[in-house]
């Protein structure tokens, strides 16, 4: 048994700003998005109250699907295909068009009151996205300069998740996940020299996560092979040169045979080279 404590060192947290935005176009692949300035959210989740014999002994709660304002000073190229502007010829471009569907991540710092605003970030990822632009006001130009700040509303498809509510929005914490998962997955949503930023599904990004340890068997010359565990606990060296390796993937056959081979890819083989 213990008393509450309040207001204890480093539970005093916070969180500011967006940055490094990133536009997944309809075949995934991503490109930044400079100048994103802010991602309002807003839940049109309601609820119902539930009265028997006059009194009230139930709220019936419907959940709604994301919703948000999104505002920046400039934009991708890529992005006025997704807002309904078309361009017909070079430089000439047709507005009013039905948009198309995107997704899109951004980061948002965490802070607290030990490290301050670098204590951690989380990447959202928002999936099946529709733009609609709000007004655009131009003005002529002053003693000051006022750039214009573009401003959308953007809404959501949701998709499927095994146990779960559909969702079309997601996040990861970096103060909580672990370190070595966590690369791995800006490996596949902001790319590599030798591989393309890309979006994966919702389930795969899921099974991704879940199924995750970072076992890697890999062949180089002369039959020797390597083994590689980024996880703390696969592989363990018991001395100069012996090692212990602790894995579903290995199984010991006798005292001097066994077999061993990577961690199980999901459907869609997302793990990288």
């Amino acid at each position: 048994m213990a008393a509450l404590v309040w207001d204890k060192v480093g539970d005093r947290s916070y969180e500011t700003g967006v940055s490094k935005g990133v536009l997944y176009q309809e075949d995934r692949t991503g490109i930044p998005w400079n100048g994103l300035t802010s991602i309002d959210e807003s839940s049109d989740n309601s609820t119902e109250p539930v009265y028997f014999d006059g009194s009230k002994f139930n709220d019936i709660v419907t959940l709604g699907d994301y919703t948000a304002n999104m505002k920046a000073f400039t934009y991708p190229e890529e992005f006025l295909h997704y807002e309904g502007t078309v361009q017909d010829q070079s430089g000439f471009y047709i507005q009013n068009q039905p948009p198309s569907q995107f997704g899109l991540s951004y980061q948002t710092k965490v802070g607290d009151d030990v490290v301050g605003v670098d204590a951690g970030y989380k990447i959202h990822i928002l999936y099946n996205l529709t733009a609609v632009p709000s007004s655009r006001s131009f003005q002529t130009i002053g003693d000051q300069l006022d750039p214009l700040e573009f401003e959308w509303t953007i809404t959501s498809i949701p998709e499927e998740l095994e146990n779960f509510h559909p969702t079309a929005h997601v996040f990861l914490d970096s103060r909580k996940i672990n370190p070595y998962l966590l690369l791995d997955v800006e490996e596949i949503l902001y790319g590599t020299e030798t591989t393309d930023p890309y979006l994966p599904s919702l389930k795969t990004l899921s099974t991704f996560i879940r199924n995750w340890n970072r076992f890697m068997i890999s062949f180089g010359s002369n039959g020797i092979w390597i083994a590689d565990a980024k996880d703390e606990g696969i592989i363990t060296m018991l001395d100069d040169t012996t090692f212990q390796i602790t894995s579903d993937t290995a199984e010991f056959i006798d005292a001097d045979t066994y077999t061993i081979s990577s961690s199980a890819r999901d459907e869609e083989d997302m793990w990288l080279p």
